[in-house]
């Protein structure tokens, strides 16, 4: 594979594209939402944890100190025993499986216990009933607003039902004090599943914003440093190539090779930039990781005689993510081409325990021993990693020949809101 296969790969990706920016149809528009809230919640999970946690332990404490405080069945003991199980067993398993914690068969156990507890006090104004209204933290940050007030109206129909088994009669609506009690009972739960529901909601949306802001601004930076490169670096080195180019009959003999070195290297110093332009032209534009992989290694493969294979498919991912590791990928498959001069290119990409992992081997040269002079392609693609939180490693074969560039990304493997 020669220099002008290379040559022509970084020509070809120079070329102005032109892309029109439609309004985004509804599928896009869930595509976002799904992108922001899946996010959201891997980095603020953990605090509707905490949430549920603080509100469980004072639940558990304030039912087993009015146990302690006065008598309220023949069997108050087993009643403490049974908040123990209910309040600190629930803390621990939640806290130790995010599985659970998403879990609607969790949730449901969680409160008939709960609600059981309400029953076996033998009264409905029970000491088990911020007990019973902590269950329902967790179902409602993480269904939508609709199923959470469906969730939380059914909890209230299941506290009606117990109010009446445990004793509720006419009396209780001739007294205003144990009527406005009753009705308290009933409406908290709605209003604690529809406040937290609401909140959860507020957040994903923005964190949305957010996301769409930052995406903007990557957006706009690169189109700048695009324009940049293309309207002054380039062009000056471009004359300067043409300045040299017309003194190369009018130098001394000694002179030639250097004089043609110096032109070799601005030809690559273009090459380069016209790559750099096209990559930072290159809109994301909501597309999956593996389908921008995809493309380029059709690109290369197409005007290059290396074999170029992609398997595996990757999840939707947030814009600058999956940005940033499509560059990684495309600078790893333009080292395997351009400098290892491989004849064989494997790029696999696999999802697995909510880490993505990608792997580019090539059969070419392997790793060179030093770094080539104003060489900064590697030393980037590390930056790159560390921004996303990835893991990036360069290996090559026990020969030397062959080198594996493997990008190991922790993302969240949840159901989306």
């Amino acid at each position: 594979m020669g220099t002008e296969c290379v040559v022509r790969a970084f020509q070809d990706r120079s070329k102005p594209r032109v892309t029109a920016r439609a309004p985004l149809s509804r599928p896009d528009r869930l595509s976002v939402r799904t992108i922001a809230a899946t996010r959201w919640r891997a980095v603020h999970q953990d605090r509707w944890l905490v949430l549920f946690l603080l509100a469980r332990g004072i639940a558990t404490v304030a039912a087993i100190g009015l146990l302690g405080a006065h008598r309220v069945t023949a069997h108050d003991a087993w009643l403490a025993l049974g908040a123990l199980l209910a309040g600190p067993g629930a803390m621990l398993l939640a806290a130790s499986s995010e599985r659970l914690r998403r879990s609607s068969l969790a949730w449901s156990v969680d409160g008939l216990m709960a609600l059981g507890l309400v029953v076996a006090s033998e009264d409905w104004r029970s000491p088990f009933y911020l007990l019973a209204l902590s269950t329902l933290i967790l179902p409602a940050v993480t269904l939508n607003l609709r199923t959470a007030a469906l969730w939380g109206f059914s909890f209230v129909v299941a506290y009606l039902g117990i109010a009446v088994f445990c004793g509720l009669d006419a009396r209780t609506l001739d007294s205003t004090i144990r009527l406005e009690t009753l009705a308290t009972h009933l409406l908290v739960p709605l209003l604690v599943v529809l406040a937290l529901s609401y909140a959860s909601d507020l957040l994903v949306r923005l964190r949305r914003e957010e996301e769409r802001a930052r995406t903007l601004a990557i957006d706009s930076e690169r189109r700048r440093i695009a324009w940049e490169l293309h309207d002054s670096a380039k062009q000056r080195v471009h004359s300067a190539h043409l300045l040299l180019s017309s003194v190369g009959d009018r130098v001394d003999a000694g002179a030639v090779s250097t004089v043609d070195q110096a032109l070799r290297e601005l030809q690559a110093a273009t090459a380069d930039m016209d790559t750099s332009v096209s990559e930072l032209q290159t809109p994301v534009d909501g597309r999956r990781l593996d389908v921008l992989v995809r493309e380029r290694a059709a690109e290369l493969a197409a005007i290059c005689s290396a074999r170029i294979a992609v398997q595996g498919d990757a999840p939707q991912l947030p814009a600058t993510l999956t940005a940033h590791a499509y560059r990684i990928v495309a600078e790893a498959l333009l080292n395997a081409v351009r400098h290892a001069r491989a004849d064989n290119i494997d790029i696999v990409i696999a999802l697995d325990n909510g880490r993505l992992t990608i792997r580019v081997s090539d059969d070419g040269h392997g790793l060179p021993q030093r770094a080539r002079p104003g060489a900064h392609g590697m030393s980037f693609m590390g930056h790159r990693a560390a921004t996303i939180g990835a893991r990036l490693n360069f290996t090559s074969g026990r020969d030397g020949r062959g080198t594996t560039v493997a990008l190991d990304i922790p993302i969240a493997d949840e159901a989306p809101r």
